[in-house]
């Protein structure tokens, strides 16, 4: 329910409590850690909501996850890159992103292999077993640690999260991310699982028994997460895990479906539509690749009424598309490969000569140009490899890696009516980032016709009619112009083609309606006596 402000109506004990706490003397408190029983419990969003939560209680929270593993990115207004979880999280907090919120992030490439990216820059690339050995391991721990001890410095509480599960006992001796972090910082650990999984007594117990008793005096209580049903059946189950375990449940938080957070990793990609095909609506195919990066690229348009967004790797599903998008990938040669075998290659080739429009976005880009070279094997061992031939440019890899974050405007050919003359006076600057590795130029024969003019006066992208297209800014769909752009040749197909959608404002609200959700759900009280050492 809404006032006529526009803002939620919460019930009077909700804004009792809201007020409470904005009156409090606003002293130092605890750093928290959210660690898990183990993998997509929760953890990343509950120290989303934490975050918002601090932050309307009127202190300066901020975010801090020593390693994530994760393909989904950020850059930081610095221009370097940390996991996109800890960006949602600052985002949360209401402050800009830093590499020491996340200054250790590896982005998996194989099943064995990672990229490491060391305060936000690329420090190789190693295998598991390579990563984890004892040998340099303090290095990364003390690297690790001097990034919590800077933001400490500067916020108020650090809202910390944990990897995995708490409990991998075969990691123990390197664990930098989990209980050693928190010991290191002096953190309250909140331990988080996951009820609609099944199991959460024993995940809950067996997680804090196996800890050894330095580290399990540091647990401080227990949140159940996405739990559905009537909560009255439970009640005495948290009596049994508070029995068992020697510390509180500090909340049940319910299962909800009416809340939309950026997602962390490909694990999120289940819970989106794989639905092709719907009436009155524009239909927009993300083609679904192995090694999928920046997934969160398309949140803003799945959120837009006029648009029915699908992720798929069915090469029939084409015919059904009236946008198709290729996606940023970890291994675009890999992915470009795959394409091939698969025939999904061919069939986008076919529907953009049928008139579908087809957008490419960082390694979606380079895919649609003529070809890809890896003279240097940057990326694998193929030194050359046709692309789509969709659009007149030509990649090469480079060992080198661009992360900034950017500001541009549409060129002229993007929006030819609406500019009245020079690519510099085309409509306002939208925002993006950019992570990738590769430069990508026009083919000498090709006229440039570039999709968007960054703010210093260079080219990004490149567009072969107003219908085939690609860019390497990410985040490109978070902006309501080029959106309309997009989405301009189909007005006619959807009911109301004047329908709009601020995303900034979406998000916003979002964070907002989880905060409330946790608060409603948690006991709030209890959580704050425990971060200021009053129990």
């Amino acid at each position: 329910m809404r006032t006529r402000s526009g803002r939620s109506a919460e019930k009077p004990w909700i804004q009792k409590k809201r007020i409470k706490k904005q009156s409090m003397k606003h002293g130092p408190l605890h750093p928290v850690m959210f660690t898990g029983t183990g993998s997509d419990v929760g953890k990343s969003v509950v120290a989303a909501a934490f975050c918002r939560i601090f932050r309307q209680d009127g202190y300066t929270p901020a975010p801090f996850k020593a390693q994530n593993m994760a393909l989904n990115s950020f850059a930081t207004p610095e221009g370097l890159e940390i996991g996109r979880a800890q960006a949602v999280q600052a985002e949360a907090a209401g402050v800009a992103c830093h590499t020491d919120m996340n200054p250790l992030l590896l982005k998996p490439q194989t099943d064995c292999t990672s990229q490491v990216v060391l305060n936000g820059r690329p420090a190789g690339t190693r295998s598991a077993s390579e990563y984890f050995r004892k040998e340099g391991r303090e290095t990364l721990r003390s690297e690790v640690c001097a990034a919590f001890d800077r933001l400490a410095a500067r916020y108020n509480p650090i809202v910390m999260e944990g990897a995995g599960s708490m409990t991998e006992l075969n990691l123990s001796d390197v664990d930098i991310v989990n209980l050693p972090m928190a010991a290191h910082a002096g953190a309250d650990v909140i331990l988080v699982a996951d009820i609609d999984r099944g199991g959460v007594f024993a995940s809950v117990y067996g997680s804090i028994a196996l800890l050894p008793p330095e580290h399990r005096r540091m647990v401080k209580g227990v949140l159940i997460n996405k739990f559905r049903g009537d909560i009255s059946l439970f009640r005495p189950g948290i009596k049994i895990i508070e029995q068992l375990c020697g510390v509180p449940v500090l909340g049940v938080i319910p299962y909800y479906k009416d809340i939309h957070i950026e997602e962390e990793d490909s694990m999120d990609l289940r819970r989106k539509s794989l639905t092709a095909g719907h009436d009155g609506l524009v239909n927009v195919a993300v083609v679904l690749l192995r090694h999928l990066s920046n997934f969160t690229d398309f949140d803003a348009l799945e959120r837009d009424p006029r648009v029915h967004l699908f992720y798929t790797s069915a090469a029939a599903d084409m015919a059904q598309a009236d946008i198709i998008i290729l996606p940023g990938s970890k291994c675009t040669v890999d992915d470009l490969c795959e394409l091939r075998r698969n025939g999904m290659a061919r069939a986008v080739v076919q529907a953009c000569r049928d008139g579908a429009t087809v957008l490419g976005i960082c390694g979606g880009y380079q895919m649609m140009g003529r070809e890809i070279l890896d003279p240097g094997n940057v990326e694998s061992s193929i030194e050359r490899i046709p692309g789509l031939g969709l659009l007149p440019v030509t990649t090469t890899m480079t060992p080198e890696k661009t992360t900034r974050q950017v500001s541009f405007s549409l060129s002229y050919a993007a929006t030819p009516l609406s500019c009245p003359g020079t690519p510099s006076d085309c409509g306002p600057q939208l925002h993006g980032y950019e992570i990738h590795m590769g430069a990508t130029v026009p083919e000498k024969d090709a006229a440039a016709s570039p999709l968007c003019i960054l703010s210093d006066g260079t080219a990004d992208g490149c567009m072969a009619g107003s219908r085939c297209m690609g860019t390497y800014i990410h985040g490109i769909l978070d902006n309501r112009q080029f959106v309309d752009f997009l989405l301009s040749p189909f007005d006619g197909m959807t009911e109301d083609p004047k329908r709009q959608f601020d995303y900034t404002a979406f998000k916003n609200e979002q964070y907002d309606k989880l905060a409330d959700h946790v608060r409603r759900n948690v006991d709030m009280d209890r959580i704050y006596r425990i971060m200021k050492g009053e129990q």
